[in-house]
């Protein structure tokens, strides 16, 4: 797949979980797969109480066959950590997501300057109009749902860059087009031949109706019978 049809379907295994509530088959499907991990992230099975939004990013990873390039944790500050250790780590408040990054929130911020608190809650960029960012998080209003808030607002912790990139299908190169072979003449044909290629040529063709051989036809339409002109 492409980048785009990489982050379209890690976005779409969200899609599919909105409007899930907590408690429900779905919400328990997520903790069961993130707690399907062997080993588990510090040995913890999240639980069917616990804050889950992490989990849902990481169970989404799971499910798209994505957990190369995106970390699968239970903890916010932990996942932060590891898309850092990645080098896959967006500090500034103020960047553009792309549909398929993982989004990180202070709830704490003071709205002074770049947002370096602990993080409160994770999701996935869903779109991006303007600057306008779509979001689905797992433990939305105890379910899972969209946020809809703005580029450079005062809350963003900062992002993680999954490389989808690296997993990527490149694009085949366009062929290069070959400009088509003028059609040649005989005298064209017999110059484009080497010494025993015009040989063989002149020894399979039948004799002129006149009786004179291809080679004194050759002889007297090359002017001298160059075969390499």
């Amino acid at each position: 797949m492409l980048e785009s049809e990489l982050r379209e379907h890690y976005v779409d295994t969200l899609r599919g979980w909105v409007g899930a509530k907590e408690g429900g088959a779905i919400h328990k499907r997520i903790i069961d797969t993130y707690n399907s991990l062997k080993p588990l992230p510090r040995n913890y099975p999240v639980q069917y109480g616990d804050p889950w939004c992490a989990a849902t990013v990481s169970a989404a990873a799971i499910e798209a066959g994505l957990t190369d390039i995106i970390p699968r944790e239970c903890s916010c500050a932990r996942m932060i950590e590891l898309f850092k250790k990645m080098k896959r780590w967006e500090e500034d408040d103020a960047f553009s997501p792309q549909p398929g990054d993982i989004i990180f929130y202070d709830w704490d911020d003071g709205g002074k300057g770049d947002n370096t608190g602990a993080p409160d809650h994770v999701g996935v960029v869903e779109r991006v109009a303007g600057g306008a960012v779509t979001v689905i998080e797992g433990n939305y209003r105890d379910a899972v749902g969209r946020r809809h808030i703005t580029v450079n607002n005062r809350y963003i912790r900062g992002y993680g860059l999954p490389d989808y990139a690296s997993l990527s299908d490149s694009p085949p190169p366009a062929a290069a087009k070959t400009p088509a072979a003028k059609p040649l003449t005989n005298g064209g044909r017999v110059r484009a031949m080497d010494n025993a290629e015009l040989a063989a040529f002149l020894e399979n063709l039948p004799p002129l109706a006149d009786g004179q051989s291809w080679r004194d036809w050759l002889d007297a339409l090359t002017e001298g019978g160059g075969s390499n002109g």
